[in-house]
């Protein structure tokens, strides 16, 4: 179907889109919650659980990401995306399956080749449904999807490793995408490809382009370029920080699997929930006065987040709350504050990008984008904190997790904060551009 946009099947199909964006967070990032007794059975360092849960996975994904962005701007893009969410799902499933660490390696590939299909195009969607000056919101509910990914899958895998095993974590896990991707293919809807355009503008047929032509122009705009690279600092932090604070909590705060599961995914994915959808909010509602604050809401998110990521790591243990059976640190505090700040940087970020770049390369130009942030920030980001924790194990021990995140975080943030400011004035300059061609 290709029908108009921005009506109840809009707000529909956002709602759909968010349930394969949570999936595929759950799918991605359960390997949080599941490292310690991963690690355990197979017998492997904090490197090579940083690989598997990081690096193996940016790589295929970073692969096959800016072909299947191009694919899907010359298809059906709910169809590619619901195709793409079965496929990471069922491999999702074969993770349970493994016998030894390769085995997993190669199952996490599979996960990797079919998520990179995922988020470009349904992004692109997404901008085809809601106005320019509607999208920050829309981004915001649509963003929701990693923090309910970390809300419902490290709380039932938590649970259901602590009771059953991780093995059956991945193949619990697996069910509700594979529900997505048919609730997508046969009910979601596909708009009109630059819908918020001119009718003069939309005429056109769209232009095949070389990938390198593509790359060069887009990374020629110096709002684009300083805008991915403030982002890919931010996905080094947090990849880094989801998949090693659950292990971080086990080690320094002497919590079970199930209590780190219970406060990274009920109490920091709701805070980040409520982050997510008040940064688009917020970002909305300012940039009608001024259109820096698309930036400038990344920017101050940023600047808040930085001391209280690093308030949170460095709180020592030893002071608890009660809660039922669970004893919560202290440092949580910290955490839930964090958790609401350091999200404000995405949904201002993707709305800004779904303006810069052109309809007819959209999903093409956000698998640009997603390379980045994914390869270097997903990728090298879990490995290079897990690398650091091993090279300081020797003189700190126990410990040598907390500061490799602690320093993560502080540099991670405050160059991030510097890009976002950075970004400001092109983006100002080049936005008025973009907006001619969306409308």
């Amino acid at each position: 179907m290709n029908q108009a946009a921005h009506g109840w099947r809009s707000h529909y199909t956002l709602l759909l889109l968010l349930f394969v964006y949570t999936m595929s967070f759950i799918d991605r990032q359960i390997m949080g919650i599941l490292m310690e007794p991963i690690k355990q059975e197979f017998q492997v360092s904090d490197t090579a659980m940083g690989a598997l849960s990081g690096l193996t996975f940016a790589l295929f994904y970073s692969a096959l990401a800016i072909p299947f962005g191009r694919f899907a701007d010359r298809t059906n893009r709910r169809n590619f995306v619901a195709y793409c969410c079965a496929a990471w799902s069922a491999m999702t499933a074969v993770c349970g399956m493994a016998v030894g660490y390769w085995s997993l390696a190669l199952a996490r590939v599979g996960v990797a080749v079919g998520e990179a299909g995922g988020g470009p195009p349904s992004i692109s969607m997404i901008a085809d449904h809601y106005p320019p000056q509607q999208r920050g919101r829309a981004m915001g509910v649509y963003l929701l999807g990693p923090q309910l990914g970390i809300l419902l899958g490290l709380t039932t895998g938590g649970w259901i490793a602590q009771h059953y095993g991780w093995r059956s974590a991945f193949l619990w896990m697996a069910l509700p995408g594979l529900l997505a991707a048919f609730l997508l293919r046969f009910s979601g809807v596909e708009p009109r490809r630059g819908h918020w355009q001119s009718d003069a503008t939309r005429s056109e047929p769209p232009p095949v382009e070389p990938i390198v032509g593509m790359v060069r122009d887009l990374w020629s705009s110096a709002s684009f370029a300083r805008i991915t690279l403030g982002a890919i600092l931010m996905g080094f932090a947090g990849y880094g920080i989801g998949i090693w604070t659950p292990a971080y909590l086990v080690r320094s705060h002497g919590m079970s699997l199930q209590g780190a599961g219970i406060v990274m995914g009920l109490l920091g994915g709701f805070a980040a929930a409520l982050g997510s959808l008040f940064s688009g909010w917020l970002c909305d509602r300012l940039a009608k006065r001024d259109i820096r604050w698309r930036l400038g809401v990344p920017a101050l998110g940023c600047l808040l987040a930085l001391p209280l990521g690093v308030a949170f790591f460095l709180m020592p243990a030893g002071q608890s709350w009660q809660v039922g059976t669970f004893l919560i640190p202290h440092a949580i505090g910290f955490y839930l504050l964090f958790g609401f700040t350091a999200v404000w940087w995405a949904a201002p970020v993707y709305a800004s990008m779904s303006d810069l770049i052109a309809p007819h390369r959209r999903a093409s130009g956000l698998a640009v984008f997603n390379l980045g942030l994914i390869m270097f920030g997903g990728g090298i980001g879990p490995v290079a904190i897990g690398v650091l924790s091993d090279v300081l194990t020797p003189m700190l021990g126990n410990e040598a997790l907390r500061w490799s995140l602690v320093a993560s975080t502080g540099l991670c943030f405050a160059i991030g904060t510097g890009y976002f400011l950075w970004a400001i004035k092109p983006y100002s300059l080049e936005q008025p551009l973009a907006d001619q061609r969306d409308r």
